[in-house]
Order: C-alpha cells, then sequence, then structure tokens
C-alpha cells in the first residue's frame, strides 16, 4: 500500500456530467483516507461564448469549495481547480474566468475540436474518422500548450476511451508520435505536468491515459512534473486506481508527484509502506 492517496482531478454536481456535491465528496475522501483532494469541474470555454450559464457554475464551484475547505480543515487538503476546456478556442474568455478568482490548481483539456464534436458523444468510429480527428485533436493540444496559461495537461489520449469502447478501434500512438513528442517536449519547456489519469482503467479501455511509455517519454524530453487524477464524476470512483498511476510515474522514473497551491508547484514523494 502507498501511504498516501491523492486525487487532483475530481468533479462535483456543478459539471454538466458530475453527480455528487463537493461536501459529500470531502465526506467520502475523508472515509477513505485521502490526503488531498483538488475539485476541478468543468468550464468547456467554448461553451461559454455563447451561454453565460456554463461560465456562472464556476462561481458557484468556488463558493462551494469555499466551504468545505472551512469545514474539514485539517482533516484534509482540499484544493480549489478547474478544468478548463478548449481554452484557445476563445483565449479572451479562458483568461476572464482564470482572473475571475484564485485557483490552486488549472487543467488544460481538450474535450471537442472547434465544430462541436466530441468523442464521448459518438455512436460509432471508422479507422480514417479517428485518424482524421487524432490528427487536428493533437494539433489544438499544441495549440494550447502554447498558449500555456495553465498547469497540468489532462488526459491526452482522452478520445481513445470512446475510440475502443464504441467501436473496438485501437489506436496505435505511434501514428502520432511527432505530434505528442511535440506537445510533451512544449509542457517540459513550460515546466507544465503531465496528468495520469484512472479514468480509463474503469472503463472498457482498461488503460491509463496515457500509458508509461509516454510517461517515460516525458520525462526523456525534460519533463519534471506529474499529477494524478481519477477523473471522478461520482463519489464512488473517488481516489480510485490511484496507486496504478503512482506505479506507473515510478516505472517512468519519477519518484515524485506534484500538487498545486496558489498555482505554484510542490512535489510530493511517492513512497510506499513496507
Amino acid at each position: 500500500m502507498y501511504s498516501h492517496i491523492v486525487d487532483f482531478h475530481v468533479h462535483t454536481d456543478n459539471s454538466y456530467d458530475g453527480n455528487h456535491s463537493a461536501t459529500f465528496i470531502c465526506e467520502q475522501a475523508e472515509f477513505n483516507n485521502l490526503r488531498a483532494v483538488a475539485f476541478t469541474d468543468h468550464c468547456e470555454v467554448d461553451r461559454c461564448i455563447n451561454d453565460y450559464a456554463h461560465e456562472r457554475a464556476v462561481f458557484q464551484t468556488f463558493f462551494e469549495i469555499a466551504k468545505v475547505k472551512s469545514a474539514f480543515r485539517g482533516r484534509f487538503l482540499v484544493l480549489n481547480g478547474i478544468e478548463l476546456g478548449q481554452p484557445t478556442f476563445a483565449p479572451e474568455i479562458a483568461e476572464r474566468i482564470l482572473g475571475s478568482q484564485k485557483f490552486d490548481v488549472v487543467l488544460g483539456s481538450i474535450h471537442n475540436l472547434r465544430d462541436g464534436f466530441d468523442p464521448y458523444y459518438g455512436d460509432s468510429f471508422t479507422e480514417a474518422g479517428t485518424h482524421t480527428f487524432l490528427k487536428e485533436y493533437f494539433y489544438e493540444i499544441i495549440q494550447m500548450c502554447e498558449w500555456g496559461n495553465f498547469d497540468v495537461l489532462a488526459h491526452l489520449t482522452y478520445p481513445l476511451r470512446y475510440f475502443f469502447a464504441k467501436s473496438g478501434i485501437t489506436v496505435n500512438l505511434n501514428d502520432y508520435k511527432q505530434e505528442i513528442d511535440e506537445i510533451l517536449r512544449l509542457c517540459a519547456k513550460k515546466d507544465k505536468a503531465l496528468e495520469i489519469n484512472t479514468a480509463g482503467l474503469r472503463q472498457k479501455l482498461h488503460k491509463l491515459q496515457p500509458e508509461t511509455d509516454v510517461v517515460k517519454r516525458f520525462r526523456e524530453l525534460g519533463g519534471k512534473f506529474i499529477s494524478v487524477g481519477s477523473d471522478a464524476h461520482y463519489a464512488s470512483d473517488l481516489g480510485k486506481n490511484i496507486p496504478d498511476a503512482f506505479k506507473s510515474a515510478l516505472d517512468a522514473g519519477f519518484d515524485s508527484i506534484t500538487l498545486f497551491q496558489n498555482r505554484t508547484p510542490v512535489q510530493m514523494s511517492i513512497t510506499e509502506e513496507i
């Protein structure tokens, strides 16, 4: 057993696909002896262009996290985060949101392309269609990394969950080595953390996202910071498979993971109890 379990990618019911309150999740975290939780509710920046209600949910999350920070102070660490989706689709809105409050950690992610298509909502896929999508998807992540106003690159291989679950398509990431290397190089250069996301282990994909070989490549290209997250949308998934993420980080040559407070990285040793 690892001596501490943390989870830096957690959604409350203020996310459009979340299911439980921050208070209930904190109760679950304490019951399961977690050491730290970062609440990172969705803010899909492209949705904010025509829907202020989506942006307003960010303020509701901030209010609720402030309450649980106070209620659970001294019991475990509660961090105020956000998962900022598609920030480069409307960077002025992204910057406004980031300036609206004090975040501990900002996850940067891409869920859909500029035409609005998110593979989560797809019914089926073809080999050719997945290739076209991934080329554009990785291009958008490169653009986001060049923009750079985030702390952690979330679930780098996000679309693979749905390509496999809905059409049984297995993607060979070697076909996108140039794009992925550029992403990892930019993250390393800009001191961004790479997230090891465990949600894929609980889905049909049965894989970490990204897998250990990508994490190892990040280290080879100069990456210093690793984050871990369950991507929980239910309290029951809080902290799930985090030990697998720790092992992946260790196997890739990292001896610590990173949490962010006031958007400043703090290293935590990955240790095991005897």
